[in-house]
Parts: C-alpha cells; sequence; structure tokens
C-alpha cells in the first residue's frame, strides 16, 4: 500500500496534526497523515470556539506565517469578538464563536486541497527506529510506513481514560477509543512519561432552555476576522448567553463529591488550573454563591449548546440534578453528560525548541502530548514541528522564534526551559514583550519570515507590504502636518484635555491619552488623507497604536536587544556541567538534563540563578 518513502509522517489529526501536515506539505515535503478517524480532522473536541486572552494573538501569529487556523476560523465563525478592548492594545484579544461541524468540514476540504498531503485511517501502534532515528511508523495492522520525519501529535489518546462519576473506561475522546503502544515504545526508549487531565462539560439541547432568564452575550458591533487574507467579515451573528449557578447549585454538586473521581483518589493527574471544573470551583472558592455559565451554541444550524463553565466528572446523574437547578435550565434535556479524561504526555524539556525530541532523531512532538492545553497552542506547535520537519531532512537551518517575536516563541521556549507538571496555557503575562506583541502587527511581525522559509505565499508578503507602507506613510503625515488651533481645541474640550494656543504637529496631540483616531477624523485634513489613500481599518489602528505607544515600544525593543547579546553566547554541545563545581547543584543538574543552547536559555531554567549565570560565563571567556 505505501511503496515510496514518505518525507514527513503526521500522527494525528487535531489541531496540531492539521497545522503541522499543512505546512509540511506547503513547504514541499511528500507527507501523510495518519489518523484513527478522518472524519474527525480538526475537530474542536471541547468549546466551539477560538482565540481568547493571548491565544487570539497565537491565532493571528499562525496566520501571519501562512497557517490554516485562522483561515478555517473565519470560515466557519459564527460569533467575533475583540476582548479587553477597555485595557491598551497589548491585551486585546480576538477569539471567535465557530460552528463545529463547520470548523471540521472547513479543515478537511482545506487539507485535501493541499497538494502533497496524503491521508490514511489507523491507529499508530508504535516507530520504526534505526540506529537512534526514526524512519517511519507501524501500524496496528502492522503496516510499516516510512518517512524521513515523524511528528507525534497524539493529544488525549495515548492510554486515554475516561471518568464519569465512578465510571471509567479506555477511550481518547468521547466515542472514540483510546491509542496504544506508543508510550510504552517511548518509555523503553529512554524518555520520561507522566499523565494529565482534562475536562469538558455536558452538551444540551437548546430547545429545552429558557433564553429570556439569561444575559444575551452578543458579537462585536463591527466584527473583525482572524486571517490577513481576503476572508469573509461575519454579515450576521448569533448571541451567547450568560447566566449563573447558585447556593442551591452547588450543594447538589457536593451531594455527589463522595463518588466524584476528583476527590476520592481515582483521578491522581493535574488538570488545567485556569479552567477548572465546577466542582473544583466550588470547593476551591467556597465563599462563592455562584459561578458564571456561557451558553454557547455549537453552530448556525444545531440546536446542540455546549455549557461553558460546567466542565465536570460528577456522576451524571449528579450533573443532570445540579444542571437543572440553574436559571433557564430548569427544562434541560441532555444531549451528553460531561466528563474527565486522563492521558501520557512527555515532559518537554526533553525537546530541542524545534520540537525534535532530544533522544531520537528526526521526531518532532506537538500539542497536548507536550503538556499544554488549548486549541491554539496545540495549533502553534504544529505548525512549528511542520515547518521544522521540512527543513531539517532538507538540511536547512532550524526555524526558531525568540521571546520578543511572537506568542509561539515563548510558549515554545517556556516548554522546552521550564517543562510544565501541569496542562500549559498561554497568558498574555507570560510574555515580557507583550507590547511588541500585538494581535494588530503579527503580519509585520511574522510574514517575512513565513515567506523566507517557503510558507507564506506571496500574496500574503504584498499585503503585509502594502499595509506596513501605508501606516509609514500615515504616521510621516501626522509628524509633518500642522493642526488649527480653532479646528482642535473644541475637541480637547470635550475631553477635558488642555487646549492650545498655538499651531503645532498632529503627532503632538494624537500622542495625548484621551485623543483617538476618531476624534483626529474630525479633522478635515486627516479624513481627507484617508479618503484620497483609501486606507483601511487595519492601517487607522496600525497607525494610532504607533503613534500613542511609541515610546513603550522602543523601551520594549531596546530591552530585547540587551537579551539577544545573551542569545548570541552559545554553549557547547553536549556540555559537561558536572565540571563547573562553583555552579549551585540544582542548576547543575537542570542545566545537565535540559542543555540548553545559549546563556539566554541557561538564564530562563528555573533553579538557574545569575550566579550560576555568571560562572558560566566566566567559562566561555566572557
Amino acid at each position: 500500500m505505501f511503496e515510496s518513502e514518505y518525507d514527513v509522517i503526521v500522527v494525528g489529526g487535531g489541531h496540531a496534526g492539521a497545522e503541522a501536515t499543512a505546512a509540511a506539505a506547503n513547504m514541499g515535503s511528500k507527507t501523510l497523515l495518519v489518523t484513527m478517524n478522518l472524519q474527525t480532522i480538526g475537530q474542536m473536541s471541547c468549546n466551539p470556539a477560538m482565540g481568547g486572552i493571548a491565544k487570539g494573538q497565537i491565532v493571528r501569529e499562525i496566520d501571519a506565517l501562512g497557517g490554516y487556523s485562522g483561515v478555517i476560523t473565519d470560515k466557519s465563525a459564527i460569533q467575533f469578538k475583540m476582548l479587553n478592548k477597555s485595557k491598551g492594545p497589548a491585551m486585546w484579544s480576538p477569539r471567535a464563536q465557530n460552528d463545529r461541524m463547520r470548523f471540521a468540514e472547513e479543515w478537511r476540504l482545506a487539507l485535501e486541497n493541499t497538494p502533497n498531503a496524503d491521508f490514511y485511517q489507523e491507529m499508530v501502534s508504535g516507530l520504526v527506529i534505526e540506529n537512534g532515528k526514526v524512519v517511519g511508523v507501524r501500524t496496528s495492522l502492522g503496516i510499516d510506513i516510512r518517512a524521513k520525519a515523524v511528528v507525534l501529535t497524539n493529544g488525549t489518546f495515548l492510554n486515554g481514560l475516561i471518568h464519569i462519576g465512578e465510571k471509567q473506561f479506555g477511550g481518547g475522546r468521547a466515542g472514540e477509543k483510546a491509542a496504544t503502544g506508543i508510550t510504552e515504545q517511548l518509555v523503553g526508549l529512554g524518555f520520561d512519561s507522566g499523565r494529565m487531565k482534562t475536562g469538558t462539560p455536558p452538551r444540551v439541547d437548546g430547545r429545552s432552555l429558557d433564553y429570556s432568564k439569561m444575559i444575551p452575550q452578543p458579537g462585536d458591533v463591527n466584527p473583525e476576522k482572524f486571517s490577513y487574507l481576503d476572508t469573509p467579515v461575519l454579515k450576521e451573528q448569533r448571541d451567547c448567553y450568560m447566566t449563573h449557578t447558585s447556593a442551591v447549585v452547588h450543594e447538589l454538586l457536593r451531594e455527589g463529591f463522595d463518588r466524584s473521581p476528583m476527590f476520592n483518589g481515582r483521578i491522581k493527574s493535574l488538570g488545567p488550573r485556569y479552567c477548572p471544573s465546577i466542582e473544583d470551583k466550588i470547593n476551591r472558592f467556597s465563599e462563592k454563591d455562584a459561578h458564571q455559565i456561557f451558553v454557547e451554541p455549537e453552530g448556525w444550524d444545531t440546536v446542540e449548546i455546549y455549557v461553558n463553565g460546567f466542565s465536570t466528572s460528577l456522576p451524571e446523574d449528579v450533573q443532570y440534578k445540579a444542571l437543572k437547578s440553574v436559571k433557564g435550565f430548569e427544562k434541560v434535556k441532555f444531549f451528553r453528560p460531561g466528563y474527565a479524561i486522563e492521558y501520557d504526555y512527555f515532559p518537554p524539556t526533553q525537546l530541542k525548541h524545534t520540537l525534535e525530541t532530544k533522544l531520537v532523531e528526526n521526531l518532532y512532538f506537538a500539542g497536548q502530548i507536550n503538556g499544554t492545553t488549548g486549541y491554539e497552542e496545540a495549533a502553534s506547535q504544529g505548525l512549528i514541528a511542520g515547518i521544522n520537519a521540512h527543513l531539517k531532512i532538507n538540511e536547512k537551518e532550524p526555524f526558531i522564534l525568540k521571546r520578543d517575536e511572537a506568542y509561539i516563541g515563548v510558549l515554545v521556549d517556556d516548554l522546552i526551559t521550564k517543562g510544565t507538571e501541569e496542562p500549559y496555557r498561554m497568558f498574555t503575562s507570560r510574555a515580557e514583550y507583550r507590547t511588541l506583541l500585538r494581535q494588530d502587527n503579527a503580519d509585520l511581525r511574522l510574514t517575512p519570515k513565513g515567506f523566507s522559509i517557503g510558507l507564506a505565499k506571496e500574496e500574503r508578503l504584498r499585503r503585509m507590504e502594502s499595509k506596513q507602507e501605508k501606516s509609514r506613510e500615515f504616521i510621516g503625515f501626522f509628524k509633518k502636518t500642522s493642526f488649527d488651533p480653532d479646528e482642535i481645541n473644541p475637541i480637547l474640550e470635550s475631553l477635558d484635555s488642555a487646549t492650545v494656543k498655538q499651531s503645532d504637529k498632529l503627532f503632538k496631540v494624537f500622542s495625548r491619552p484621551k485623543v483617538t483616531m476618531d476624534h483626529m477624523l474630525q479633522l478635515e485634513s486627516v479624513s481627507a488623507f484617508v479618503t484620497e489613500n483609501e486606507l483601511s481599518s487595519e492601517v487607522l489602528e496600525q497607525a494610532e497604536i504607533e503613534v500613542k505607544y511609541s515610546g513603550y515600544i522602543k523601551k520594549e525593543k531596546s530591552n530585547a536587544d540587551k537579551l539577544h547579546r545573551l542569545e548570541n553566547v552559545r554553549i557547547p554541545d553536549n556540555f559537561d556541567y558536572s565540571k563547573l563545581k562553583s555552579l549551585s547543584f540544582e542548576a547543575r543538574e537542570k542545566l545537565q538534563a535540559i542543555q540548553p543552547v545559549t546563556i539566554s536559555q541557561a538564564s530562563r531554567i528555573s533553579g538557574v540563578s545569575p550566579s550560576d549565570i555568571s560562572v558560566l560565563l566566566v567559562f566561555l571567556g566572557r
């Protein structure tokens, strides 16, 4: 069946696997996606949404590099919101509610229309390894398929175990079997593995809910989109709704705690800290009488509803009884109960920054196998693994994003240098250069890089260059054009901002905190320039941020440049830290295990102090 060798085999068809397949294939590698079920490629296993705090920035970055997630999201969106608009632009995060079925369908169609991508439905039960290098995969039917590189994106399927109350059964997702064999083989090869847990809420029949008792949560009045390409903008949107739990609901849930796998010891692994189950919430925050529940439609036409905020592994009868006491859910009908799932993962300190494993050459890990949680985090790792698998087998330089270049760079660096013992989720607070890593400028930061490695197409680059050029011209216009005090003062007075007595450059008044682009567009010279040059809302937003935050942006760039000096101090491969007795014992142990590539990476490892870094610098002659 497989007479020729593939360049890259991707195992698993979730968000990481789909992006890895698209990246490797689009760069020119003959790629095979092997998955247990071709009908669930790009499946949204949990909530039907993409983006959110920091996650939205990641989707924009994937898109800017030439990945598919942003395009797929735009094509299947049913609602769009820009979160954190009341804060500074470094915190703005796009989020879309999606049609679950259309999202998966769009992914399937996009991959089928990708040249160089082949598909095969079967379980991969092991890897074919020769002389410390992966050379293919072995399926459950005993078929060996050879490849130059393999990307593992197994999600929650590795020895997956589903919990509902006191019941437990093997599975990688509701209605789908677990994957076996790979963990055992990797552990035999010397890999460390662990267990993690995640959960999902019940799905219910929207026809059984009373929305009049809930608070509508509409999308933005002027919705934006994720992709920098010409994808559709939403003309109509579906509302989500919000309701709350109550003391009565909490008491009903507590009645089932003795049968909860979380509290009776059946589940021993850690779940996501920032997405706790409802039983965890009422246990940890016992002083709270109510928690928010978001009622999210699963699509345009389906009646299925995702009950966001009610993730649980309690017995199904307890789930039902408690949910019936939530306002608006009095007559609720279940489609299926919530559940928790435990699965194997491999601590990511065993990887290089390319996501290639240190133990087995040409073997890459991406997604939840690395201990992350979230579609966006998984998709970005799949993209990086797919890119680097292609580059490695073609003997090209690896593609590594720095912490000041992308949230994806922060994510990978955190995983490799710090590892994780609980499901890792991206937040804006994890990025020290978040003023540089905004959602609006992902194309300016990353599209030239995506184009240079052969992933982003020329159309993307031309769009980015046009936006950049027009933004620069607009900012230049503000710097060289003067205002008339008689025209600007009424605007300043309405904002309780000090008026001006003489003419000055537009840039100066625009830099004031309360003055926005909308105010500037009231000036005849500004509105004429915008009309004459046909400036898009993207260009207006870009220019406004550059003008108002130029001081902060310069400061962060300066800090990043200082960091890059340490990035240039490389540590020899397989360096023996045991020789350096001046290092602390903890530093020696962790540096030996992680084998950082640069002094900068070494400085970010937990337990490595500034004095340890000084010792290393002295030893390296710096």
